[in-house]
């Protein structure tokens, strides 16, 4: 399939229309960010871990009727995705209580929650991605009902499904970030899992040490993140033992000029 023009580029990812109307081709970046981008960083190898960790686990969603936006992987760092507009809301999913739920309201780090809790951001980088309520998403056409009724089912059965995949290789599913969208078909918009899956956008600890395997490691400087990734990678069986991906050197990136919106924005 042939790479069209750039359409879009967010912090890490770049979106490239293809000779298909209905599928685009996502680059994964090796940049990494925090903190509404004001920590910037290249780590490379990253962008490669990170596709294959999300290819692995939307295949496996595919696998128990949780359609989503993968069509194929391409190479190392590209796959081909169906086109759809995002829904603007950020969708974060909590089993322990750590990060910004802990600051809010006091509660311990760690505290194991009695079920799954489900919280709502507006995908907004000036706003700070805003913690909102369903009552705004309703009153500002964000999403309707029925929409957000679909996405929280789907939410569960994604989570379910994750602890399990995890737990099995010793890993923690602590809490992560969903995004959905709409997929034109026959003339009808049907709501969709669209964005990558991988430790940029959970986070993971190990099952007995309780070690970050996630981008907290960048986030609160707790050592090279690429080990951790791959130690992921190699747990669910994508890299052999043997694989050579090891740590290598972190450089600051320049300033990045701010892009024009798009109608697939990504994280």
């Amino acid at each position: 399939m042939k790479k069209g023009k750039k359409l879009y580029e967010g912090k890490a990812k770049i979106i490239y229309a293809t000779s298909d109307k209905d599928l685009v081709i996502q680059y994964f970046k090796d940049d990494a960010t925090a903190f509404n981008n004001l920590k910037k960083s290249s780590i490379e190898g990253k962008g490669v871990l990170n596709n294959r960790i999300s290819e692995h686990i939307l295949t496996n969603l595919s696998q128990i009727g949780i359609k989503n936006h993968l069509v194929k992987r391409l190479n190392m760092r590209e796959q081909v995705i169906k086109f759809v507009e995002i829904i603007p809301i950020e969708f974060v999913v909590r089993n322990v209580a750590t990060g910004s739920l802990t600051k809010r309201l006091g509660i311990e780090d760690g505290t194991v929650l009695k079920e799954p809790l489900i919280e709502y951001c507006l995908k907004d980088d000036k706003l700070g991605d805003p913690l909102i309520a369903e009552e705004h998403i309703l009153t500002f056409d964000w999403a309707s009902k029925k929409e957000l009724e679909k996405v929280k089912k789907m939410i569960l059965r994604i989570n379910d499904f994750m602890i399990g995949m995890f737990r099995g290789v010793g890993i923690k599913l602590i809490d992560f970030k969903l995004e959905f969208g709409r997929l034109k078909s026959s003339g009808k918009n049907e709501i969709i899992l669209a964005d990558e899956i991988s430790p940029d956008t959970c986070r993971l600890w190990d099952s007995i040490t309780d070690k970050k395997l996630d981008k907290d490691r960048f986030r609160k400087d707790l050592g090279d993140l690429i080990p951790a990734y791959t130690e992921v990678a190699k747990r669910l069986g994508i890299l052999h033992e043997q694989s050579n991906l090891s740590a290598v050197n972190v450089t600051k990136l320049s300033s990045v000029k701010r892009k024009r919106k798009w109608k697939y924005q990504l994280s």
